[in-house]
């Protein structure tokens, strides 16, 4: 429900507060230190390097991580929120926004979903 609190706030690159704005990784560590007292890396690659457990798509449940490139190597990252969607911080002149993983853009570029907390 917090991530969902912040859907309109500007993107910022390196953004980590509703005030400043958010990047993707800066949303994902406000949300999960304010709702969960949860310290997270910084980066989307630290994040998805950490050993925290591999999630099947299909598996997914509110407050997993989903991770994103059109490379190998995730470069972006959003939380779930159930019923198919997530909510991140998703480029430079956006704002925090819903979106679904069947979108066909998320939907090619999807590359696996971690989860923090049990």
């Amino acid at each position: 429900m917090r991530a969902l609190g912040l859907v309109g706030t500007p993107y910022v690159y390196g953004g980590n507060t509703p005030q400043g704005g958010f990047d993707c990784s800066g949303l994902v560590n406000f949300v999960f230190a304010d709702a969960a007292a949860l310290s997270l890396p910084r980066t989307t690659a630290q994040m998805a390097a950490m050993p925290a457990r591999l999630v099947k798509r299909d598996a997914l449940r509110t407050g997993d991580l989903v991770f994103f490139s059109e490379r190998d190597v995730p470069n972006h990252v959003g939380i779930y929120v159930g019923n198919g969607r997530f909510v991140h911080a998703p480029n430079e002149g956006g704002t925090v926004r819903l979106d679904a993983l069947s979108n066909p853009y998320w939907n090619r570029n999807y590359r696996f979903s971690r989860r923090v907390i049990d």
